[in-house]
């Protein structure tokens, strides 16, 4: 009887084991996926910067500074950047573009080219695909990360090397409020 009993146990604890295992496949594959979603986003909008940069350039000469941190930030290579490079440089990137967005608001002439306008609108919707993209991929992450660091999961995670996943945060940047002058 206790054999029995004994065989039960094994194969409740295999069958557990195989489950949660499986469950781990599946969500750390669905963070895969969020993060390929994000990064083709990501992505798009590092492809359109060298022509806002161009179309901005022929009208704030003056304005070099902020011209060459958005160009140096992209001219790193993309594509052999981790996914923490990525997200890293893509907060560092952001700010860039933020900073020359608001030099454009200096320029009534720049604001008015149909190419600045067309660019700015593609910008404005990579954005916002972007901002639809983080939302996806940080519930995803969330919804991994409670499956690594609950019990009794949490051991399973540790003994086939599952580990919390980084989330797609704001910059301290992104933070700040929004400063509106007339």
């Amino acid at each position: 009887m206790w054999l029995y009993i004994l065989i039960a146990v094994v194969v409740v604890l295999i069958l557990l084991i195989l489950f949660t295992y499986n469950s781990f496949v599946r969500l750390n594959n669905q963070v895969k996926e969020a993060f390929a979603t994000m990064d083709v986003y990501l992505k798009k909008r590092w492809d359109l910067i060298p022509n806002i940069v161009e179309c901005v350039k022929g009208y704030v000469k003056h304005e070099k500074d902020t011209l060459e941190e958005v160009v140096k930030i992209r001219n790193e290579a993309y594509d052999g950047m981790s996914s923490e490079e990525k997200l890293h440089t893509n907060q560092a990137l952001t700010k860039g573009i933020t900073k020359l967005m608001a030099l454009a608001e200096n320029y009534p002439d720049l604001k008015a080219n149909e190419n600045f306008k067309d660019l700015s609108a593609q910008l404005a919707k990579v954005e916002e695909d972007i901002a639809n993209a983080r939302k996806y991929y940080n519930a995803v992450v969330r919804k991994y990360n409670d499956k690594v660091q609950m019990f009794p999961s949490n051991l399973i995670a540790k003994m086939f090397g599952y580990h919390v996943a980084d989330m797609f945060e704001a910059s301290d940047h992104e933070r700040e409020n929004v400063k509106v002058e007339f």
